[in-house]
């Protein structure tokens, strides 16, 4: 889907992250403008980062600003200078466990690195900002799929309570100034070089390195976690169906879902993810695996109603898991030359 033309400069944060990084792509293919900002931070592979953005770099339309979203007055300097007309902020501390870890740096990029951006867009309007929730702020919440409507406020990780914040910051913002902002609430997002830290990518990093793979749900196959896994193609699209779309309400804000409206069993997944690297590698691979109670934060399912985007703008992810991890598996053992 092609984009109003009339939209000419994007700024993305996290421009080196999964997402950001797939998404810029495809609006510097189209032609508009693109400044990414990234703070290019260690949480994993910063090489891994540096090959996104390498993707990025041969436009002539794309600039890239390694900043943090938590310096306040470098951000106000690059809305100043670049006057974007719509901001898609991707800058966040991802990871539901590392937060148990490490909560400082939550607060610090989701919350601050957040505000400052809504600043910035207040005192520099744009025509929309486009921002990144998350599934996580549906809980435990034992009712499926989830709904936008659906009460969120009992969060079971400091990472869901600081998008959940995200929304209530973004809502005020909309209401005392009329700022255009949408939130996405993504539900496991996966693909080709994806992050490091989410399980698919781990499994297959611990196949490897002959170590076996820890799976977090009891071993209990009936009772088993389901997630909704959602093709990074999928999500993309998504964003940039949605990027026409600012609500127009009084108080101009609103969230979305974006998953595949199709969980899987965790062992499905699994198993789906061992047949793909069988394909990619010509033999047979089964993981070595090692059944563990559920973690904290962690939370038995997530399943997106994908209907208020569907209603929105015609779009509802349809790649397939089998189809999804084959592009992640063959990507693989091509970047880590596994073969």
């Amino acid at each position: 889907m092609e984009i109003n033309q009339l939209k000419k400069t994007f700024l993305v944060t996290g421009v080196a992250g999964f997402i950001g990084s797939y998404l810029s792509k495809r609006l510097l293919e189209q032609g508009f403008q693109v400044i990414g900002i990234d703070n290019i931070n260690d949480y994993y592979d910063v090489n891994l980062k540096n090959a996104r953005l390498e993707n990025l770099t041969p436009f002539d339309n794309f600039t890239f600003i390694k900043e943090d979203t938590s310096n306040k007055e470098a951000i106000m300097k690059i809305f100043e200078e670049y006057k974007p007309n719509v901001v898609i902020n991707l800058a966040a501390q991802a990871g539901v466990r590392y937060s148990i870890e490490n909560p400082d740096v939550y607060i610090q990029s989701n919350i601050i690195g957040f505000f400052n951006i809504l600043e910035a867009c207040r005192f520099h309007p744009v025509d929309h900002l486009i921002y990144a929730s998350s599934s996580s702020v549906y809980g435990s919440n034992k009712k499926v799929p989830f709904e936008e409507s659906d009460f969120v406020d009992h969060p079971v990780s400091l990472y869901a309570a600081t998008k959940k914040s995200n929304e209530l910051m973004a809502h005020t913002y909309s209401h005392l100034y009329k700022i255009p902002s949408t939130g996405l609430r993504f539900f496991t997002v996966y693909g080709p070089m994806g992050r490091p830290d989410m399980a698919y990518f781990g499994f297959t990093d611990k196949y490897f390195n002959g170590e076996s793979i820890k799976i977090f749900n009891n071993g209990d196959f009936e009772n088993d976690l389901y997630r909704d896994f959602t093709y990074i193609d999928d999500i993309v699209e998504g964003i940039v169906r949605l990027i026409d779309h600012p609500p127009v309400e009084d108080v101009p804000s609103a969230v979305f879902n974006i998953g595949n409206n199709n969980p899987e069993k965790l062992m499905v997944f699994i198993g789906t993810l061992e047949k793909c690297l069988s394909k990619s590698l010509n033999r047979e691979v089964v993981f070595d695996k090692v059944f563990e109670p559920i973690k904290p934060g962690d939370v038995p399912a997530t399943y997106a109603s994908t209907d208020l985007l569907q209603k929105a703008v015609g779009f509802k992810p349809k790649t397939s898991i089998e189809e999804g991890l084959q592009q992640f598996t063959d990507w693989y053992v091509d970047y880590y030359n596994v073969k």
